[in-house]
């Protein structure tokens, strides 16, 4: 069962038959019998938006898409806005594989007004399409991941698409900030001479959408070298939380970056700072946490001994005898309002966690110093609801949540009321698998246009980038 509690305020926030087992998870209130999926509660602090939004658990049923693409309700349609090999406008090469994490930005053409989407590129050393080389962007040319940059004008015409960044490994989220640009993480700590690579990975770059070759190819290696997922920034005080998907135990920790100009600004985060791992006292595992409304004060910031882990990665390093805590898969993070979420997509005690969950959401409040568990998900019910594995998540301005499944058998996007009920809102298609064994790609990067009427979402493989318009606000 899911429940969840009160919090900080926020100032502003037909499913196919084959799934497998695990993907029947649920979130239902107190004592439901598994005929819907809602939280018991209110989730205003996760969400912003309308009132009028909260009344409606979603846009109606998913309409086959005929092409063989994307579900949606009716009433929405979608525009491919990039496919994986096709030739990117700039003419520096092909768009690269693995479509990841992504945000988007107001920016300017000449008078026109357009939308910049930045996207990630989980791309390996096998990856099929690697992020082109280009002079000026690039880290590590020995190294495929990277990001590149979408210029849209109206109706979602692609005016330009081109490299933001080159030579970087793993791609896969990362975040947004204050003024403007794009955190992008590498989720992995290959040193070099590991796969072929020239230089160390594990790396925060930061990307202007407006103008990469400002930004160029620079690691901010201040705020850590590990298997980095995602970055949030608290905008009043400039700190940047981060989250560590660690794929073995110890698996990975919780820290906040101190920078030394805190004002922000473009690379303003190079001037370095201070790397800080969370501790929660009495809980060494976040995984062992199961009733949500659990609340921690007195939360412990411990500087990082080694913030480059030279010789030891950062979560087996020495914190002292009262030990640090941990958490399987911890993925998504945003702020919002006056507190700073993170997501535990799962917890396996087979692989090494105290407990098993199908996905946590937690609270950290800065002022408080206090970490509350505010979401579960789970347990199995429901062939016809989600939804294991909570990855990308991203607010909604109609006044809900809209998450990223990452797990087996059918692929969506799921919608989250501000009421806690939940929705399907797309589904993919595009068979990757076999006539007698399907499989789907999943889904990434869910983001929203700066004005609120388009969301912009990723197909991991084949890598697909697509607009979707339609009745948000109703």
């Amino acid at each position: 069962m899911s429940r969840t509690t009160d919090a900080c305020t926020d100032d502003a926030r037909t499913t196919d038959a084959r799934q497998s087992a695990t993907r029947r998870q649920i979130l239902a209130r107190t004592g439901a019998l598994g005929v819907g999926i809602a939280f018991a509660g209110e989730l205003s602090e996760l969400f912003a938006g309308s009132a009028a939004a909260q009344g409606r658990a979603g846009y109606g049923p998913l309409v086959e898409d005929p092409a063989g693409l994307l579900d949606l309700p009716r009433g929405f349609r979608y525009r491919v806005l990039s496919r994986e090999g096709d030739a990117l406008r700039s003419g520096e090469g092909r768009v690269p594989s693995n479509h990841d994490g992504m945000a988007a930005f107001a920016g300017r053409r000449g008078r026109d007004r357009v939308v910049r989407l930045v996207r990630n590129h989980e791309n390996r050393v096998t990856a099929a399409v690697p992020v082109p080389v280009v002079e000026g962007l690039t880290y590590d040319p020995a190294a495929k991941g990277g990001c590149t940059v979408l210029t849209l004008g109206r109706d979602h015409d692609v005016l330009d698409e081109r490299v933001g960044i080159a030579g970087t490994a793993t791609n896969c989220a990362g975040g947004r900030t204050p003024w403007g640009t794009w955190l992008t993480c590498e989720e992995t700590e290959d040193r070099a001479g590991t796969n072929g690579y020239t230089k160390d990975h594990g790396f925060i770059f930061e990307v202007d959408p407006a103008d990469p070759r400002r930004s160029g190819a620079v690691p901010l290696t201040a705020m850590g070298r590990f298997q980095h997922e995602a970055v949030a920034v608290d905008p009043g005080r400039g700190v940047v939380y981060e989250t560590e998907d660690a794929f073995d135990r110890p698996f990975g920790l919780f820290y906040r970056f101190l920078p030394r100009r805190p004002e922000g600004g473009l690379g303003s985060l190079r001037a370095g700072g201070r790397l800080q791992a969370m501790r929660v006292p009495g809980v060494p595992d976040l995984s062992a946490v199961q009733e949500t409304g659990a609340s921690f004060a007195g939360v412990e910031w411990v500087d990082v001994p080694d913030p480059l882990a030279t010789t030891t990665p950062i979560r087996n390093q020495d914190f002292g005898p009262k030990g640090i805590t941990h958490g399987q898969k911890l993925e998504g993070c945003y702020w919002g309002g006056s507190c700073v979420y993170f997501v535990s997509s799962y917890a396996r005690s087979r692989e090494g966690s105290a407990a098993d969950h199908f996905g946590q959401i937690w609270r950290y409040d800065p002022s408080a110093r206090r970490l509350t568990l505010v979401v579960v998900f789970g347990p199995d019910t429901d062939v016809q609801l989600p939804g294991e594995e909570p990855d990308n998540i991203c607010l909604a301005p109609g006044g809900g949540l809209m998450v990223c499944e990452d797990g087996e058998g059918a692929q969506h996007v799921f919608g989250v009321t501000r009421k806690g009920a939940v929705y399907p809102m797309a589904r993919g298609r595009q068979n990757i698998g076999t006539a007698a064994e399907p499989a789907w790609g999943e889904f990434a990067g869910v983001t929203f246009s700066p004005a609120g009427d388009t969301m912009y979402v990723n197909v991991y493989t084949p890598g697909t980038t697509f607009a979707v318009t339609g009745p948000w606000h109703e």
